[in-house]
């Protein structure tokens, strides 16, 4: 028995440096990329990781210009307030509301854009459509909302046309109705704006896909369509899938600048969202410790959803990230 024992020990430690040997060689193989990474890896260590240790101060009462360890700890003060705040519910409807939409909409039509421009024959105009989706991603919050003013103010193009043709008698407040059309108005404009150049991830996918298998599929009898839905479709799958998971990372995060911009008193009840109510007690309050709770929670909420989105098509689909 204690023979057999050894003998078992003897092939997990062969085992692991045989496994050991081959990270090493693969290192030692891909040494050059590795080299060429070592200043990104810094930067994501220096940028994203050192910061981390600052979420100390979501369990003290920090003031700003004093030392983080001579602030009073507090514990779980600030996690409770968020929490018992009457503008909790209404900034956790907003957020899921508003970023749900986003996902809802803003997530597939990439895909489909990607689909409709790898179908376009002619060239010229594929670039043309190309440029033009893309356009919208160059420009700031600042300038979409000023163009949300112009289109759907009281005194905008759109009223104005409801008017000039007798649609309407008194202006529609778009902007001011956050019940009614707040959140499709934000929606649209965020579609619009990031539609084209999410859509390049899908383009690179689609061009890595075999021409045979097209050539095939029309051997076979399959049209445009059926190419797209039984070729395309799942050849781009893994790709689908990766950006899926990880835009469950961002339920919670419904954005800064649109809701910020484009939102006012009249829409408060359904602009606020977490990103904006952090941004009010944190910067303009100064109140780093209880945006830090905060801006805590969501993240761990946000990094377990990946997780837990990750092993659920790992399962049903067998794709994930890792």
């Amino acid at each position: 028995m204690e023979s057999a024992m050894h003998e078992l020990d003897a092939l997990g430690t062969k085992a692991k440096k045989t496994k050991l040997q081959l990270i090493k060689r693969r290192f030692y193989r891909e040494r050059q990329l590795w080299f060429l990474c070592i200043p990104i890896l810094f930067f994501i260590f220096v940028m994203q990781y050192i910061p981390i240790f600052g979420d100390v101060i979501a369990f003290m009462n920090y003031i700003p210009g004093q030392s983080i360890w001579s602030s009073e700890w507090v514990g779980l003060q600030h996690f409770k307030t968020f929490f018992e705040s009457p503008d909790f519910p209404i900034i956790m409807r907003n957020t899921l509301a508003i970023s749900g939409l986003n996902i809802l909409f803003g997530f597939p039509a990439p895909i489909i854009l990607a689909l409709l421009l790898n179908e376009l024959r002619s060239k010229p105009l594929r670039k043309f459509v190309q440029s033009t989706s893309y356009l919208p991603y160059f420009l700031s919050w600042v300038v979409v909302a000023s163009i949300a003013f112009l289109l759907f103010g009281n005194e905008g193009v759109l009223n104005e046309f409801l008017q000039r043709f007798g649609i309407i008698k008194q202006p529609i407040s778009f902007l001011g109705d956050g019940g009614k059309y707040y959140w499709g108005i934000l929606t649209s404009l965020s579609v619009w704006k990031n539609v084209g150049w999410n859509s390049i991830i899908y383009l690179s996918a689609i061009t890595s896909v075999d021409p045979e298998l097209y050539d095939a599929g029309k051997v076979d009898g399959l049209g445009r369509f059926k190419s797209i839905w039984h070729i395309t479709l799942p050849s781009i799958r893994p790709t689908i899938v990766v950006l899926w998971i990880l835009s469950m990372g961002n339920i919670f995060s419904a954005g800064l600048e649109a809701p910020l911009l484009i939102g006012n008193a009249q829409t408060r009840d359904y602009s606020e969202v977490i990103d904006t109510y952090v941004f009010k007690y944190g910067l303009e309050l100064g109140n780093y410790s209880f945006a830090t709770a905060i801006e805590l929670v969501k993240g761990i909420i946000a990094v377990s959803l990946v997780f837990a989105a990750n092993r659920f098509t790992k399962k049903v689909m067998d794709t994930s990230i890792y």
